[in-house]
Formats: structure tokens, C-alpha cells, sequence
């Protein structure tokens, strides 16, 4: 399968950024990628006012969005914002394109090195996947990174990759922090991790995470094979979904678990 990391700078204006996701989508689509995946908080960045500009599911940045999947014939995963019953809202993965239409809300926030996302963003509670031309796929964001039951979940629902969205959050050791944990996910579960950042945007690092780039795709084994640096940049590969059963009968850390020992 093809894929595509769009590894953008997005701003506090959901139409401008709606406008960047679809000259993205069109250059991943035009590369062949039949599916393209953008950071978390595409539709505006973390450190604006969230909830004014939370808009849902059927709103029309999220139609925005359908529209360029459907005139491309990709499936687009972008993260937005979508209201939230208390008054938060919730940091939401949409995934939708030909015979894809899902969302994922965000299930461990981001409540550490200063930040608490859960002032502003109210937690998710679901695991999703979705099946992209019978390849079954997980979604994931940002934080969630530090979880691994998360990955193995999706692998227990039959996953062969995790899509990762990310803004993350700048400082000493946050570097290596993030390609450790990317690629031990990926060793967790036995899957490809594809995992997708905000590029730098060039400012002093504040509490807000805006993102420090170095996309990258990681093997089943734990190996990386594509990597970007901080700046904007369009990644575009073929994921082997054959390798994670041949990763699984080799390393089978999946079969191997006595979950029950740990409840």
C-alpha cells in the first residue's frame, strides 16, 4: 500500500489550513498514494482558542475535507477539533475517502511537561481501526505514542499498521524521545507505524505543542525506513503489509503475552 505523510505547518485558521490539506492531498494523490495522513491538529494548531472553532463531524471543514478524498480517490486522515458535551472539545482523527468514513478521538491527552490538553479537550474512550482495500489499519495520536496497549490493540483487531498523528511538543530530549517511542510501538505490536508530525514552525518552543517534524516509517522490526527532517516535507512509500506476518512468526511477541497474569 502507498502512503503518503504530509509533514505540514498548519496555523490558527481552519480555512487557510483547509486549504493546505487539499494542495497536499492533491501531490500525495498525483505520487500514487492511496492514502494520506496529516498531523494532528491540521485544522488549526494548538495554542489557539479550540473550542470557537470546533466544528462536527458533518460540519463543514470535515465536508471540506470529504470532498478533496472524493475528488482525489485517497483516503485522507487529518486531525481536528470537535465540540464536546461539557463544553471542551474532543481532538479527533476523521478518516474518510472511497468506502472509508471513521473517526477516532484521541484517548490519552496530553497532561505533561507543562501542557494539560484536558483543560481545553475532553479524552476519547474508543479504539478504532479501518479497512482501506482489506488492509486493516489503526488509528492513533500524539501522546498516545507513550501507551503501548494502544498498539497492541490494534494489532489484536488485526491491524498491520498504525497511522500516528502528531503534534508534539518541543524540548530538550523530546527528539529522541519521539523516535524511541515510534519505533518501540511498532516493536510492541509487530506492525508498521507510520507517524506524522507537525514540521517545526520556526519559533521558540512555549507549553503549546506545535510540533518539531522528523516524520518517519517504521518497520514491523522496529527498523526505520523513511525519515524526514523538521522542515515541511511530503513523504511518499510503499508499506509491505506481507512483512508483518513474516515479523510476527519470527518475533512472536503478540502470541507469547500472558495478558492474564496482568489484570
Amino acid at each position: 500500500m502507498r502512503i503518503a505523510l504530509s509533514q505540514l505547518t498548519t496555523g490558527p485558521d481552519p480555512a487557510k489550513n483547509l486549504a493546505l490539506v487539499g494542495e497536499w492531498t492533491r501531490r500525495a494523490a498525483d505520487a500514487g498514494a492511496r492514502v494520506v495522513v496529516f498531523p494532528e491538529a491540521s485544522m488549526a494548531c494548538f495554542g489557539t482558542p479550540l473550542a470557537p472553532l470546533a466544528e462536527p463531524l458533518d460540519g463543514p471543514w470535515a465536508d471540506g475535507v470529504r470532498a478533496l478524498a472524493r475528488d482525489t480517490g485517497t483516503v485522507v486522515v487529518a486531525g481536528m477539533f470537535t465540540p464536546a458535551a461539557d463544553g471542551r472539545v474532543t481532538n479527533t482523527l476523521l478518516a474518510t475517502g472511497p468506502g472509508v468514513e471513521t473517526s477516532y478521538d484521541k484517548i490519552h491527552l496530553y497532561d505533561a511537561f507543562g501542557y494539560r490538553e484536558s483543560e481545553s479537550v475532553a479524552a476519547g474512550s474508543r479504539i478504532v481501526t479501518l479497512a482501506v482495500d482489506g488492509v486493516r489499519l489503526g488509528l492513533a495520536t500524539c501522546y498516545d505514542v507513550r501507551f503501548p496497549e494502544l498498539f497492541r490493540a490494534h494489532a489484536d483487531a488485526g491491524a498491520v499498521a498504525t497511522l500516528l498523528a502528531a503534534s508534539w511538543g518541543a524540548g530538550p530530549g523530546k527528539l529522541d524521545q519521539w523516535e524511541l517511542l515510534v519505533r518501540a510501538r511498532a516493536l510492541d505490536a509487530t506492525l508498521w507505524v507510520a507517524a506524522v508530525d507537525q514540521a517545526d514552525p520556526g519559533t521558540p518552543p512555549g507549553p503549546a505543542p506545535t510540533g518539531i517534524g522528523h516524520s518517519r516509517v517504521v518497520g514491523p522490526d522496529g527498523t526505520v525506513r523513511e525519515r524526514l527532517d523538521a522542515a515541511p516535507e511530503l513523504l511518499v512509500t510503499d508499506l509491505d503489509m506481507g512483512e508483518v506476518e513474516r515479523t510476527r512468526e519470527r518475533t512472536s511477541v503478540l502470541a507469547n503475552r500472558r495478558p492474564e497474569l496482568w489484570r
